[in-house]
């Protein structure tokens, strides 16, 4: 999928740049920051989330991969015995073969859009946790926003620099979730990864002879 579906979680509904916020904000105000994905890759839903999006998929794949041999077994069955069929059996053939070739087509794009419109129904209550996790924990620490140091792929962090730890907001979010922060690797943030779309078989469909 792209972009990451947590790129838009900014706390307190406020979506700025740090000119602006230096401008705005009263040099007492406290800023914190955060990683929603590195959060997100901590909570033992995220790991729910990723075990069934890939058994969704390995079943895609499966029914992609059973039509495919279909496809593959006629269309070898065509080449061998082609030349000694009627002009009638031929474009029957034919026409069944063009019939899978386009089914495979079919069913890999539907499921590509499976996975994804099941991975957002299984995120969106995963982001409405962290999202009110984040919520307590600004209004809890006094903080007047707390920023998402990852705005997404390709491009740049809202946090360029922290002048301390004391604004990492993180660990108060997953205490505030319910995971120990002492116990999860702090040293990469790790991101929530889609599971891959369903994909036909590594070899590509031949293409249907064309009907003489």
């Amino acid at each position: 999928m792209k972009q990451k579906l947590i790129a838009f979680l900014v706390v307190m509904a406020i979506i700025t740049t740090p000119p602006l916020l230096a401008q705005t904000t009263p040099a007492s105000a406290k800023i914190g920051y955060t990683n929603v994905d590195y959060v997100i890759g901590k909570l033992p839903e995220s790991k729910v989330m990723q075990n069934q999006l890939e058994v969704t998929k390995a079943q895609l794949d499966k029914a992609i991969g059973e039509t495919y041999k279909e496809f593959q077994e006629k269309y070898e069955a065509y080449q061998k015995n082609g030349a000694n069929m009627t002009d009638v059996i031929r474009a029957d053939k034919e026409k069944e073969l063009q019939n899978l070739q386009t089914r495979v087509q079919e069913m890999q794009t539907n499921a590509q859009t499976s996975l994804q419109t099941k991975q957002q129904q299984l995120l969106e209550p995963i982001l409405t946790k962290v999202n009110n996790a984040i919520q307590e924990v600004g209004k809890e620490s006094g903080f007047r926003f707390i920023l998402n140091m990852d705005a997404g792929p390709g491009s740049t962090p809202i946090i360029l620099f922290a002048a301390s730890e004391e604004d990492n907001a993180t660990n108060l979010i997953l205490k505030k979730l319910g995971v120990d922060p002492d116990k999860v690797d702090a040293a990469a943030p790790a991101a929530t990864t889609p599971a891959k779309s369903a994909t036909a078989p590594a070899t590509t469909p031949a293409t249907t002879p064309k009907k003489k």
